[in-house]
């Protein structure tokens, strides 16, 4: 197993936002994340990564375990090296063009040469069809593009898994499909991925495996097929009753 939580809990004052998630992901699977807002599952990523600090659970990375309520500064960066992340807004470097948000975490998050960050930056720019762009700055560019050059950015690094927070939430309609399509992409390279999402027909196309998440607890999982056409519990049978026609 690639990835394995165990009892993972976090409590924002009195909110229960995980209640003891327990989630393993192999290597090269494709994992979606629906539910409905508020029900956990952003916190769950940015635990992962160490965006914040669980309260309890363990998190067992390549046969690496780390307790995620007090993680030593050496174990975070271990795993932020071993993990990217594809926020919802984009997060790139407004002062930086395309390429330099792409080459710079190589040349300070892994020593490389200017020179052979910049050839790595360009392959990956190339991957997701913007090579053309690589000179423009993000205020030249759409929130598609942007997007497209966030999943190069954390790509290029070359990660284990990448974690997705609802990548296509902040654009317009007529741009999701291009961000789609190259993390479609990925999952055909074999890439690994755990995609927090509202893009039910991408979750259903792309994922192996679907998990339904309500009130800080994984309360159904499956093949797509299962969890959609076939879901067991009450809650996520409620849930996709109110969004059939988004699959």
């Amino acid at each position: 197993m690639l990835l394995e939580l165990k009892n993972l809990k976090k409590t924002f004052k009195d909110n229960h936002v995980l209640k003891g998630i327990d989630l393993a992901v192999k290597e090269g699977e494709v994992i979606a994340i629906i539910g409905p807002s508020g029900s956990g599952k952003t916190t769950m990523l940015r635990n992962i990564n160490f965006l914040e600090t669980a309260d309890a659970g363990t998190m067992t990375l390549r046969q690496k375990r780390i307790d995620m309520a007090a993680p030593t500064q050496e174990q975070v960066l271990w795993t932020r090296r071993h993990m990217a992340m594809v926020f919802q807004n984009y997060n790139l470097f407004k002062n930086k063009t395309a390429l330099e948000n792409i080459s710079e975490g190589l040349i300070f998050g892994q020593n490389k040469s200017k020179e052979e960050a910049e050839t790595l930056a360009s392959r990956a720019l190339d991957q997701v069809d913007l090579l053309d762009k690589k000179d423009f700055y993000p205020s030249q560019l759409s929130g598609g593009q942007q997007q497209r050059i966030g999943i190069a950015r954390a790509t290029v690094l070359n990660p284990d898994i990448v974690l997705f927070d609802e990548p296509t939430s902040a654009l317009d309609p007529e741009l999701v499909g291009t961000v789609l399509r190259d993390m479609k992409r990925l999952a055909e390279r074999g890439q690994t991925m755990i995609v927090v999402t509202h893009q039910m027909a991408f979750a259903r196309d792309v994922a192996d495996r679907v998990i339904f998440f309500a009130d800080g607890e994984i309360i159904e999982q499956g093949s797509a097929d299962d969890v959609f056409d076939h879901p067991q519990h009450e809650r996520t049978q409620r849930f996709l009753s109110a969004i059939a026609e988004d699959y």
